[in-house]
């Protein structure tokens, strides 16, 4: 246990393939939504097993305009599993709609699908499930409870009425690439947001994408031009159609945002995207590795990779069921001695300050504040080394073993 191998938290795994992308656009002459972002869009779609997909700036902005897709609004709830990352459910009070937080079911980090059940209401909208370290979610259990409820249903605008029930979303910031029960993330939710942030397995320093299923009675290329007009300020014609010769005119068609993908960034998930068969079938060759190391020890970690599933091993985390949450701090200092960064994923929503002003209370998520306290995720990306892996497992191990 060498306190001279420094282990990095999640550090991006940027080659020259990813360099000369970015370089070939730099001297294209054209660096913002362009070309290079319609291919993106394209091929990501064809990897989900989908028609279409919308790319744009973050995970966040994918969310948010999905809500507003929906016509979700003032009067609206919209339920967000409470063990989660702010950006889940505030896109929901962006939109003005009422946060309904869902415990955790017991000793799992995902959603309580019991009490996600009685959660519905008649103003219930959307339910965004999020598929927590790369493991997709329950989502057929989710579309029975959807489906159970359909007749509760209450409509308020056409696309509404057209759908038909409550709207399933996935928060897939961690899942790209993950399958589950033969069918991979992106094609199993109504709507799915990914995230291309500088931490995630498949990046764009920046950025986002959503792809959906095909609705009965809504064209997906109605769908598209709806998210194009939504992340371009309602704006008619893009930049790049407007480079035609004698044309400029456009129409604002609507009061909208500005969330668009650059070229830059594009290029960088084109060539992330080439790599990425690789890169993904080196994480979950670490988590195998991970898996090996603690098993039979005290800690206890997140399953990645079993017949039914399999996760896109975005997180690894690890629990140690009888320690408090100070108990567990003090171990992630331990480890930071060792030169191990580890996190925690992730503080239940009810105890921020924002979600306490909103009326939330750890108190009413018992489950997710379970499991927050014990959890600490240890490094796990495509540039960690075998002697890396073996540090951090050894140092965990003994430090398990002297704080618990």
């Amino acid at each position: 246990m060498s306190i001279n191998i420094s282990v990095p938290f999640s550090p991006p795994d940027i080659s020259e393939h990813e360099i000369n992308a970015v370089t070939k656009v730099l001297r294209s002459g054209w660096i913002t939504t362009g070309n290079t972002t319609k291919t993106l869009e394209t091929r990501l779609a064809g990897y989900c097993g989908v028609n279409h997909c919308a790319c744009m700036n973050s995970a966040t902005a994918c969310l948010e305009l999905t809500l507003r897709l929906f016509g979700i609004g003032p009067g609206d709830e919209v339920i967000v599993p409470a063990y989660t990352y702010s950006a889940s459910a505030s896109v929901v009070a962006h939109v003005g709609a009422k946060i309904v937080l869902c415990d955790c079911a017991p000793h799992s980090y995902e959603m309580n699908y019991d009490a996600l059940l009685t959660a519905i209401t008649k103003r219930t909208k959307a339910i965004i499930a999020v598929d927590i370290a790369g493991k997709i979610c329950a989502y057929d259990r989710i579309m029975q409870i959807v489906s159970e409820k359909k007749q509760q249903f209450s409509p308020n605008c056409d696309f509404q009425s057209t759908f038909g029930r409550i709207l399933v979303i996935a928060d897939a910031a961690h899942s790209f690439g993950a399958t589950c029960d033969g069918r991979i993330s992106g094609s199993i939710a109504d709507f799915t947001s990914f995230s291309f942030h500088a931490v995630k397995n498949l990046t764009t320093a920046e950025g986002g994408a959503v792809v959906w299923r095909s609705i009965p009675g809504i064209s997906d290329t109605q769908i598209y031009s709806k998210f194009m007009l939504m992340s371009l300020h309602g704006q008619s014609r893009d930049a790049l159609s407007k480079t035609k010769p004698g044309v400029w005119e456009y129409d604002i068609v609507d009061t909208y945002y500005k969330c668009n993908m650059t070229d830059i960034a594009a290029s960088i998930g084109l060539a992330q995207l080439d790599r990425y068969p690789k890169l993904l079938s080196r994480r979950k060759e670490i988590t195998s590795l991970y898996d090996a190391g603690f098993s039979g020890s005290k800690i206890t970690t997140l399953k990645h990779l079993t017949h039914n599933y399999q996760s896109s091993c975005h997180l690894y985390l690890t629990r140690i069921e009888s320690i408090s949450e100070k108990k567990r701090n003090e171990i992630i200092i331990e480890l930071a001695k060792y030169r191990i960064s580890s996190n925690v994923h992730y503080k239940p929503l009810p105890m921020f300050t924002a979600y306490k002003n909103l009326g939330f209370k750890i108190e009413d998520f018992p489950n997710a504040f379970n499991m927050y306290k014990s959890e600490i995720s240890i490094p796990l990306h495509t540039l960690l080394t075998l002697e890396q892996i073996e540090h951090v497992i050894s140092c965990y191990l003994k430090i398990a073993g002297d704080n618990t």
